[in-house]
């Protein structure tokens, strides 16, 4: 077996200023400059992206819109209605039907669930500040994240916790 990179990316802080719904609230001034920082990082430190998979609210597309960016190429995207406000378990549910050609996705989501998975995934409890990573590894197909022996191999925000 191939090893497998589950990374999960929470959405860059929003604006809650407005009267948008929750799906269609923006990014704010700082997420707008956090997400870019996510995109440098990955583009540099990961490279090749197989799947990027985001929740259709407007705060996530725009977090990946501006971290893709940052690429010479953007990895192929897919907006995934089930992403938004879902759970532990419905983000595995996610993570079960991904391609077994992707060796490395990106998937860009909201807590509690995007913690949650970390949680489910590893064993180990994080929390995820608005434009926090946490890359997980493990070895097996897709549908085996929260069976396999999976390690926290980064986790925070770059570039405040991760070297550039």
């Amino acid at each position: 077996m191939h090893d497998k990179t589950l990374i999960l990316l929470r959405h860059a802080q929003s604006d809650w200023s407005g009267r948008e719904s929750d799906i269609d609230r923006p990014l704010n001034d700082r997420g707008r400059r956090q997400a870019p920082l996510v995109g440098k990082w990955l583009a540099y430190h990961v490279g090749g992206i197989d799947l990027v998979v985001v929740s259709p609210a407007t705060r996530a597309r725009s977090t990946w819109s501006l971290a893709a960016e940052e690429f010479t190429v953007a990895p192929t995207s897919v907006n995934d209605d089930r992403v938004y406000a879902a759970s532990s378990r419905q983000l595995l549910s996610v993570v079960d039907e991904l391609p077994s050609t992707a060796q490395t996705v990106v998937l860009v989501g909201h807590n509690p669930g995007i913690e949650g998975l970390v949680t489910v995934a590893t064993g180990e409890s994080v929390h995820m500040n608005t434009s926090a990573l946490a890359v997980i590894r493990f070895e097996g197909p897709w549908s085996t994240v929260g069976d396999a022996d999976a390690a926290l191999t980064v986790f925070g925000r770059p570039p405040r916790d991760f070297p550039h």
